[in-house]
């Protein structure tokens, strides 16, 4: 679990493209080898998928947004090592961003909203992350979902992607975009349960 100030390393595969360490997601996409997914959220129906979460609230895991929490310098680091370390075993995984690096390339940038990222908290811990952004294109990408190993197995992913999923749809989006490394079959898959259709490489970069 991890506390703010506080590190344990778990290694888990996780969803998405902040795990995507220094290489940018655009050139990843170019390279082809990334499974894109899209989902159309004025199509998507979240009642199916409503017990996850209800499951989740009654055994105690509590969903804030990084603004509920407060987007403070203590925070953004707090969630650089839960993003690292949910990032630890993605597979094609390479070395991931410095701290400084982090706060660059993914949290001082014109798309980082705080609303965007969902925390899931097990008494004091963070022990889950989903962090969505809005495109200038106009969609929304699905930028990770991580959950720590212990607490893995009670549908917190699933919880957390209905929330981002609230997100996008809150802001007017109509698709919410994403890609995976294609041996991440647990992530693909949970995806496709959520009706996440293949997109095309044209549309996955617009």
């Amino acid at each position: 679990m991890i506390f703010l100030g506080e590190t344990m390393a778990f290694g888990l595969p996780v969803v998405g493209c902040w795990a995507s360490t220094k290489r940018s997601r655009w050139e990843a996409l170019m390279t082809g080898e990334w499974v894109r997914l899209k989902l159309d959220l004025d199509a998507f129906d979240a009642a199916p998928y409503e017990p996850y979460r209800r499951r989740c609230q009654q055994a105690g895991i509590a969903f804030v947004t990084m603004a509920a929490v407060g987007d403070t310098a203590e925070h953004r680091h707090a969630l650089y090592e839960l993003n690292r370390t949910c990032s630890a075993d993605i597979p094609g995984r390479g070395e991931f961003y410095t701290f400084e690096e982090y706060l660059a390339q993914r949290i001082e940038t014109p798309t980082y909203d705080p609303q965007g990222i969902v925390l899931a908290l097990d008494g004091g811990a963070w022990v889950g992350m989903a962090a969505t952004s809005l495109q200038p294109e106009g969609h929304a990408f699905s930028e990770m979902t991580g959950v720590l190993a212990g607490h893995r197995g009670r549908g917190i992913s699933m919880a957390m992607k209905l929330l981002a999923i609230e997100y996008a749809r809150s802001h007017g989006m109509r698709w919410l975009r994403t890609f995976h490394h294609p041996h991440n079959a647990s992530a693909i898959g949970m995806n496709r349960r959520l009706g996440f259709v293949d997109d095309e490489p044209h549309t996955a970069m617009t």
